[in-house]
């Protein structure tokens, strides 16, 4: 190693002192610090300054020990004088200079605290606190600034006026699963809780994209396979219980893509049945959904125990964008250590948890929901190339629009933290106005979802309730009693219970 790596190492990984709680390691960091320039713009008697100083940070800091520091500047001046790399003259001249430090808090300002937060937790799983401790870690993140900014306009925009409900936003390139914006409304002093990665709420009937995937996933049909919309009371091995369509309205017999554009609750309650609701859990977690589920049939209609955060629907709905293909999320792209290592991140290859012809085949039902259905306040007018899912919860406490192209997977939550208080909003409002504002901006060129290379081999669904002749099904629900007084009976189906009720035997 040469004298000139060994001194550029150690200038570039030298504790400068502490300011603030935070070590300016480097001689780059403490130019910021103390000069709010970079150090290639250093005059002599502020490069003098910080030469001085690793030698005992804490002595001559100059914030606190002026005349220390102004000591040691004039002595480094002198010692390069002495050794020829100045003239006296210009040694003179800087040492009657003052300290004229020009603090800086770019190393101490959280200029994203919610996104350093997530990285910093990124970072104790993968190098453990010692080594966060230690410092000089560099970090390149994958978050991109002017999409986060995207972000935050166009949750601020419909819902900046006092008393508005929070909103959270999350978008992820599907190509390798980075993070490009965790954006949220509110400030970090108030609320420090990520909405956007921890909060967990139920995700509505933006969760019925499951359902869709599981069913396809067994070869249904969707234009082939029909249910009858109509109020349903159900009792079976998960209890008794009634479903009713959000406007309470029905349709009669309909297959599975016009359920799907109109959510119509009832014909999916009947679908998850038939698919199984551990087949919807299974699904789900392949996407790309880890929070907990209970294969329940309430889950498919998005009422779960624990609930999921944006950050968890961005990437299920990333994985069909992708062609079927899963990447773990990530906020980091790579770290550089003091040493001169670096580690990259990201695992650009995925694990295919779909075919192609699976993922196409969902994304057009997708795509026709925003076309024609609980979606097209969401368009951005880029036909074939755009598909997403509404979701709303009972008494409209959380509201959603999750939707994807090619280029990027983006989750909207709206709600109160407080998950008591309702918004009186839809997922096909607020939520896909603020999907539709960021992605007017950050989707950049439309382009057409590819036609797979594997398509899906479909047949229609059939059940004991139709014949085996007959080119589709209309799965008609057996008459059941009333739900007894306390038993699971929720409007919307949006919640399970915490205990499954025994089935209410007739008399």
């Amino acid at each position: 190693r040469s004298k000139e790596w060994i001194l550029r190492q150690y200038l570039n990984s030298v504790p400068f002192g502490t300011i603030n709680g935070s070590s300016a390691l480097g001689v780059e960091a403490a130019s910021e610090v103390y000069f709010s320039k970079h150090a290639d713009e250093l005059e002599l008697h502020e490069a003098a300054l910080l030469a001085g100083l690793p030698q005992a940070p804490s002595e001559y800091n100059p914030f606190r020990e002026e005349s220390a520091a102004l000591a040691r500047r004039d002595e480094v001046l002198a010692q390069m004088a002495a050794n020829g790399f100045v003239t006296p003259k210009k040694a003179r001249k800087a040492s009657e200079r003052g300290l004229d430090l020009d603090p800086s808090d770019r190393y101490t300002e959280r200029r994203e605290p919610y996104v350093f937060d997530y990285v910093q937790d990124e970072l104790l799983e993968e190098y453990g606190v010692e080594a966060l401790r230690e410092g000089g870690l560099e970090i390149h993140t994958t978050i991109d600034p002017d999409l986060q900014e995207a972000g935050r306009d166009a949750i601020n925009g419909p819902l900046g006026y006092p008393g508005a409900p929070s909103g959270a936003l999350v978008s992820i390139d599907p190509s390798n699963g980075d993070i490009k914006a965790m954006a949220s409304s509110g400030e970090y002093d108030d609320r420090t809780f990520n909405l956007a990665a921890q909060g967990k709420r139920q995700p509505g009937s933006a969760f019925k994209t499951m359902v869709l995937t599981a069913a396809i996933r067994e070869g249904v049909d969707p234009d082939a396979t029909t249910y009858t919309s109509m109020p349903l009371s159900l009792s079976n091995e998960y209890g008794t219980y009634e479903v009713s369509t959000y406007s309470e309205s029905y349709g009669g017999p309909m297959n599975l893509r016009e359920a799907t554009v109109q959510s119509d609750n009832t014909v999916y309650a009947q679908l998850i049945l038939d698919v199984g609701p551990e087949d919807v859990a299974d699904t789900a977690h392949l996407l790309g959904i880890e929070s907990e589920l209970d294969a329940l049939p309430a889950e498919g209609l998005g009422g779960l125990r624990i609930g999921v955060s944006p950050l968890e629907m961005a990437s299920a709905y990333a994985t069909l964008a992708s062609g079927g293909i899963r990447r773990d999320p990530q906020a980091i792209e790579k770290v550089e250590f003091p040493n001169g290592d670096v580690e990259e991140f990201g695992d650009s290859d995925g694990k295919r948890v779909l075919t192609d012809g699976e993922a196409y085949e969902v994304t057009s039902i997708l795509g026709d929901n925003i076309a024609s259905g609980t979606g097209t306040a969401a368009s951005i007018g880029c036909s074939g190339g755009q598909a997403g899912k509404t979701g709303t919860t009972d008494e409209f406490k959380d509201a959603w629009f999750v939707g994807y192209t090619t280029n990027l997977s983006t989750s909207v939550w709206v709600g109160y933290p407080d998950v008591a208080t309702p918004t009186g909003i839809s997922g096909g409002e607020t939520p896909a106005t603020i999907w539709n504002s960021f992605m007017s901006v950050a989707n950049g060129e439309c382009e057409a979802f590819p036609q797979p290379s594997d398509p899906a081999e479909l047949t229609p669904l059939v059940t004991d309730s139709t014949s085996s002749s007959s080119s589709s099904t209309v799965r008609k629900a057996a008459p059941a009693p009333v739900p007894a007084p306390g038993e699971f009976d929720p409007q919307y189906y949006d919640a399970p219970p915490l205990e499954t009720p025994e089935p209410t035997v007739p008399p």
